[in-house]
């Protein structure tokens, strides 16, 4: 049967017994443990319970081998106790500490929600409430195994990504396990949480501290929050009692000091001391000492650290080391939705759909200070900068200076010739020299390679090999820890926080040193896309790039005769109709038609064609020419339609472009001026067509199976009467592939061009009047 803590501890005073033999003591027989329990609620081996209590039975003298002397001790310390005055009752007792926890969190509640109840980061104008109706935090998860611990390889990393649809999210993707955050608070009592900056570490922390407070967690203890450099910068550098004491005697608590004892001592403290890694480095020793001997003395009560992965390499026995993971979809839609409802709940869901079209900016939301960027701008502008490299700049700086700025944090230099300037300088050889080798997770042994022939050549750097060595490491961890953007994925691999980042930085190397034909190597790479319109973006005057994608892309299929007769052949039919929108857009809608006749996955881009088109027919031009072309259109539209594959990426898109058009067509057909016979052989096929009904995905699946291919057979064989249906373009699957890359190549210049980049009138001009035009054309202009 255990035996009252205090009654044990009064016994310790006299038997000279050492701090873990203490608690070991305590463990054992004050609260019934055995001694795998206690090795675990201590978080030592075994065999040291068993050295421990050996140590114990010699200051008892107490004799005898085996399990004799534990016996022996109980039945001594049980004499001891029934000899001592009669104990007060417990449960008295823990009434009286149940009105003094009441009482304190009674008193401390207005300073808690003074302190931990709002956020006002960045550049937001008034604080925001953190929980309650208005409170827009959101749940996190924490990572029981940290990245850096995990003993992977980098192909084990690349799993989760797919390399021809370039899933950016998948190269982020943690397969580690997510616990949610209160959860470990739970398992844990002594929780170290490590994280990325503006990873919420703080945010977190505050919110333990109201949600305690507001009574729906751990509410019978007392949260203290402290500010760890406040702590360490006070005046007088008092003890953490002693400061936790002063918060308390603000709050109007008499007696704070000992009241305070009496709460840890009956395990009824949650002790939150956040941002270890802000405390300067001429007091960190000394806040160090502090921390461990409050979690000794009373290491029964709850106690959450907060630190910057890889600040320090700081040990603390006793505590869990934990990690914050970064924010998923779903947290991401939480937190928008919270965010915007109070001032506009419809922007949360343009927000999010805006963020799912732009999966480089929905990539920087998985950080929730940078999702808190996303949020400001989008909130001002109802829509993110036509000219990303802007948005990613003020990520950069945000990271790199202004947010240990805005809170007046200052960091050690590790290196001192490393300026701001020179660490983008340094990041961006880093991200062009891995991003052109396709290198998403670098070895550390590389990354420190690359730094060392940075600072190399820097003024009074130091270049002996080993020192250059030690030097770039300690630059490594510096950029880890500061500024988060190197960030380790598992033991000695490291990467870029986020794919974006790496492109930014690629692109602004580029542009640093001007090396754009190294860049035209990698046009038709769906990898490298975000790189060219960060590029275009980031220069003062994108003329000659822009040109230089536009003869790389003409001389993809320049020498080959197919496909220029396949690009005469549009370029033809393009002026056989008169439509409200540029010769451009007409040529990219067929080409289209045709490429997606040949093969599934060419995907049509808004950016290139104007999606109202209304047609007209040009009554320059004989009967049967425009019959001709109009009808193929309808139909290689219809067999489209019936084609896609379902579970192609791009289903959806092709499935309303297709949906969309096929009526215009029609009507395009209807009310020209045609042959009666045609029409009313089409219009008998088009009432067979459910259209409002087959608009619905799960609708037109259901009519496709059961209905579709007896449709398309009867447009088939009423239109074979009027029109060569059949497909003249025989190209095997490597010309396919190259007629694809040439689509998508283009695309990629139209979107540079729409990117609010600076380009003259005329080059827009040359661009749009050239698209996708065949070489003899293209020559004919250009000697105009």
């Amino acid at each position: 049967m255990p035996l009252p803590e205090d009654f044990l501890k009064q016994l310790q005073q006299y038997s000279e017994l050492s701090n873990r033999e203490k608690e070991v003591f305590i463990e054992i027989f004050g609260r019934g443990k055995s001694r795998v329990q206690v090795a675990q609620t201590l978080s030592i081996s075994e065999s040291n319970v068993s050295t421990c209590l050996s140590g114990i039975y010699k200051k008892f003298q107490i004799t005898g081998s085996g399990p004799v002397k534990e016996t022996r001790l109980r039945e001594y310390l049980g004499k001891r106790y029934s000899q001592q005055k009669p104990p007060v009752n417990a449960d008295v007792v823990d009434s009286e500490i149940d009105a003094l926890v009441q009482e304190i969190r009674a008193l401390v509640k207005p300073h808690i929600k003074e302190k931990c109840g709002t956020m006002r980061v960045l550049d937001m104008e008034q604080r925001i409430e953190l929980t309650g109706e208005r409170g827009i935090y959101t749940n996190v998860n924490i990572l029981e195994k940290l990245n850096r611990n995990r003993r992977i390889e980098i192909a084990e990393l690349l799993k989760n990504c797919n390399p021809e649809e370039f899933d950016r999210f998948g190269l982020s993707k943690v397969t580690e396990k997510r616990i949610p955050g209160l959860e470990a608070v739970q398992r844990h009592s002594k929780l170290m949480v490590l994280g990325k900056p503006g990873a919420g570490k703080t945010t977190f922390l505050k919110y333990l501290a109201m949600h305690c407070i507001e009574g729906e967690f751990l509410t019978n203890k007392v949260p203290f929050f402290i500010t760890l450099k406040e702590f360490a910068e006070k005046p007088k550098q008092p003890d953490l009692l002693e400061y936790i004491a002063q918060q308390l005697s603000a709050c109007r608590v008499k007696d704070a000091e000992d009241k305070i004892d009496k709460i840890l001592s009956q395990d009824r403290g949650l002790i939150l001391l956040d941002g270890l890694d802000e405390v300067r480095a001429e007091d960190t020793n000394r806040v160090l000492n502090q921390i461990i001997d409050i979690s000794t003395k009373y290491h029964t009560n709850q106690f959450v650290i907060t630190c910057r992965i890889a600040a320090k390499e700081y040990t603390f026995e006793r505590f869990t080391e934990v990690e914050m993971a970064d924010f998923n979809k779903q947290q991401i839609a939480t937190f928008a939705q919270n965010w915007f409802r109070l001032i506009d709940p419809v922007k949360a869901d343009r927000f999010i759909q805006r963020l799912k079209e732009n999966e480089p900016i929905y990539e920087l939301a998985t950080n929730p200070l940078l999702l808190t960027l996303l949020c400001l701008v989008f909130g001002e502008n109802n829509d993110f900068p036509a000219n990303r490299s802007e948005l990613y700049k003020e990520g950069v700086d945000i990271l790199l200076k202004k947010w240990d700025a805005k809170r007046n944090i200052e960091r050690d230099q590790v290196y001192k010739n490393l300026s701001l300037h020179r660490k983008e300088d340094l990041l961006s050889q880093i991200a062009q020299i891995t991003f052109e080798q396709g290198n998403y997770f670098f070895k550390q042994k590389m990354v420190e390679g690359y730094i060392a022939d940075f600072i190399y050549n820097l003024r009074d750097a130091r270049t002996e090999p080993q020192e250059l060595e030690l030097d770039s490491e300690a630059v490594l961890k510096s950029i880890e820890s500061q500024h988060g953007l190197l960030v380790a994925r598992a033991n000695g691999i490291y990467s870029f926080s986020h794919l974006t980042f790496q492109e930014y930085f690629t692109a602004r190397e580029i542009v640093a040193n001007s090396s754009y034909e190294i860049l035209m190597e990698y046009i038709t790479e769906t990898r490298w896309q975000e790189v060219f319109l960060l590029t275009v973006g980031m220069m003062r005057k994108a003329d000659d790039l822009i040109l230089l994608m536009k003869q790389k892309i003409d001389m993809l299929v320049g020498s080959d005769e197919k496909y220029q007769k396949l690009l005469i052949e549009v370029n033809i039919k393009s002026n056989y109709l008169e439509v409200k929108c540029r010769k451009a857009s007409l040529r990219a809608f067929y080409f289209w038609i045709e490429a997606n006749y040949l093969f599934e996955s060419i995907i049509i881009d808004n950016n290139i064609l104007v999606p109202t088109l209304s047609w007209k027919i040009d009554k320059r031009i004989g009967d049967y020419e425009n019959i001709n072309i109009i009808l193929n259109i309808f139909f290689k539209l219809a067999r489209k339609l019936l084609k896609v594959d379902y579970s192609n990426n791009y289903f959806t898109d092709i499935h309303e472009l297709c949906l969309h058009y096929l009526p215009r067509v029609y009507e395009a057909i209807i009310s020209g001026e045609f042959d009666h016979k045609i029409k009313n052989d089409l219009k008998n096929i088009w009432l067979q067509l459910p259209y409002e009904e087959i608009k619905i995905k799960n609708k037109f699946l259901e009519w496709r199976i059961y209905h579709g291919m007896s449709w398309i057979e009867k447009l088939e064989s009423v239109l074979i009467q009027y029109i060569d249906i059949g497909c003249s373009w025989q190209f095997n699957e490597a010309q396919k592939e190259l007629l694809e890359r040439y689509y998508k190549a283009n695309r990629l210049l139209i979107n540079c061009l729409n990117s609010d980049c600076y380009v003259s009138r005329e080059v827009r001009e040359y661009i749009e009047d050239t698209l996708l035009l065949p070489m003899s054309e293209i020559e004919k202009i250009k000697k105009q």
